[in-house]
């Protein structure tokens, strides 16, 4: 009689630590935001056309803010992301990345294309005036601004290098700091899109 309750007991508690485990909230590696208000919807140009963040309502929509000249930055992160898209396997069908250059004088549209179907072959790279990028990367908090470089480089631009992710409603949702590692972009995607 004492070992079914004993064994009765252990069911229950081994029951709910897995009710705790996996119902538990989940837990961010980005900053969450609650936004009132849909994102600012901009229109700029990809290689194959004019291209709006409202043309991927419905997925999520990963806006990543640099160059194709950037040393390190810009690499790591989108090399990161496309990693973790291949790690999410058909579910990345519903996830966008869209690179917006903070650099038209040397940005082709063509120039952005060929560079990000280096990390990924679902990635957008767009460019515009630099009125236009000046108004989305204010939008967006984004701050940039021309520097020195060296010879070889010409100049470099300082950016803001975060990673934003907007819902499938088109809500700003999530901010990833630099250096946000694969399995944690992974994971939060993961999260989001059984939402």
């Amino acid at each position: 009689m004492k070992i079914k309750i004993i064994l009765g007991t252990i069911a229950i508690l081994a029951g709910l630590a897995a009710g705790i485990y996996f119902f538990r909230p989940h837990t961010f590696h980005g900053t969450v935001i609650q936004s009132p208000e849909p994102s600012y919807d901009f229109t700029l140009t990809s290689a194959n056309g004019d291209v709006s963040l409202s043309d991927y309502r419905g997925k999520l929509v990963l806006v990543y803010f640099g160059y194709t000249f950037c040393p390190d930055i810009c690499p790591a992160t989108l090399a990161n992301v496309g990693q973790s898209l291949r790690k999410l396997g058909a579910k990345a069908d519903d996830v966008q990345l869209i690179m917006v250059s903070l650099d038209p004088e040397r940005d082709t549209p063509e120039k952005l294309a060929e560079y990000v179907a280096h990390f990924h072959p679902s990635f957008v790279g767009v460019t515009g005036t630099q009125d236009q990028l000046d108004k989305v990367a204010s939008l967006y908090g984004i701050f940039y601004e021309k520097t020195e470089g060296s010879a070889n480089t010409g100049y470099l631009i300082n950016h803001t290098a975060t990673l934003l992710v907007i819902d499938r409603e088109g809500y700003l949702k999530l901010v990833f700091p630099f250096g946000v590692t694969v399995p944690e972009i992974t994971d939060d995607l993961k999260y989001m899109l059984r939402q």
